[in-house]
């Protein structure tokens, strides 16, 4: 009997965790007092809803990007588990998604033979900073698994290895050389433009693509947050004509929400850009 209460109270617990996770974003702008409270940085640093207290333990970011994992696994073992010579709709869709990026991104910068060598890891790229960012307006999770620092950096580190990789694999023994000490150059100005090729080749890259898609998602994210709580502050706690003024940001968070489709695709794409570009300059003859 007290093995049963224990249970249940738990799973009452867990339940009220979960609740009060996801509609934390829904409610940030109304505060006790029924007064306005804007988004904060807070919002990015949850409370642990599972295996708290264990390295394991998990936020709703967290569950956000397991969740996004998950959901390209599924998609293209879905759409490419029957593979047909005259596609249907769901192969279709896929082999558009892995068209974009093999012709516009990996192939046109890096041609055929290199684009087909890296087009795995820049394909993974694009489409998991896709699924991660559009997370951010999908009702019920709202807010992108890209929205702290750890899937940006690591993918950062990703794209940084790599493009390492590709040059000193195709140049080897000349690739740090080179790109420290760039031929052409006379030899009294290496004291100026060799710490200036360290600091721009192999320290701001793999920052500017972490804060690029980072900041990105926190404002979006924070935007979002203040147009639709204000709706809710204004349609449910504010008094007399002041409930009008929901309408206007209510307006307001729809149109940001398709212009946070827009940057989601647009910082998936820059990203994976990014990323090939660092490896076509890797790869470049004067290396």
């Amino acid at each position: 009997m007290l093995l049963s209460n224990s249970v249940l109270s738990s799973s009452v617990h867990f339940s009220e965790k979960i609740n009060s996770v996801i509609n934390a974003p829904i409610f940030a702008a109304a505060g006790d007092d029924n007064t306005f409270h804007g988004p904060t940085i807070n919002e990015f640093f949850p409370e642990i809803v599972l295996f708290e207290g264990t390295p394991f333990a998990m936020n709703r970011i967290m569950i956000i990007r397991l969740i996004s994992v998950l959901a390209i696994v599924v998609l293209f073992w879905l759409g490419t588990r029957r593979m047909k010579i005259v596609p249907g709709r769901g192969q279709s869709i896929i082999e558009m998604g892995l068209d974009f990026v093999r012709v516009n991104i990996a192939e046109d910068l890096l041609g055929k033979k290199d684009g087909k060598r890296f087009l795995p890891i820049i394909t993974t790229i694009f489409f998991m900073v896709l699924f991660m960012n559009i997370t951010g307006i999908i009702p019920f999770m709202n807010i992108a698994g890209t929205s702290v620092i750890g899937v940006p950096l690591v993918l950062a580190l990703v794209a940084y290895v790599t493009f390492i990789y590709a040059g000193v694999k195709k140049h080897p023994g000349a690739f740090f050389k080179n790109a420290l000490f760039p031929p052409g150059v006379p030899k009294f100005l290496y004291i100026i433009v060799t710490p200036i090729e360290l600091v721009s080749t192999f320290v701001l890259r793999p920052i500017t693509l972490t804060l690029r898609l980072l900041m990105n998602m926190v404002v979006g994210h924070l935007l979002l947050v203040l147009f639709f709580g204000a709706t809710w502050f204004f349609f449910f706690n504010a008094d007399g004509i002041f409930k009008a003024f929901g309408v206007g940001t209510l307006a307001f968070g729809f149109v940001f929400t398709l212009f946070e489709i827009l940057v989601a695709v647009l910082q998936a794409y820059v990203f994976a850009l990014l990323t090939t570009v660092y490896i076509q300059l890797a790869l470049a003859e004067e290396h």
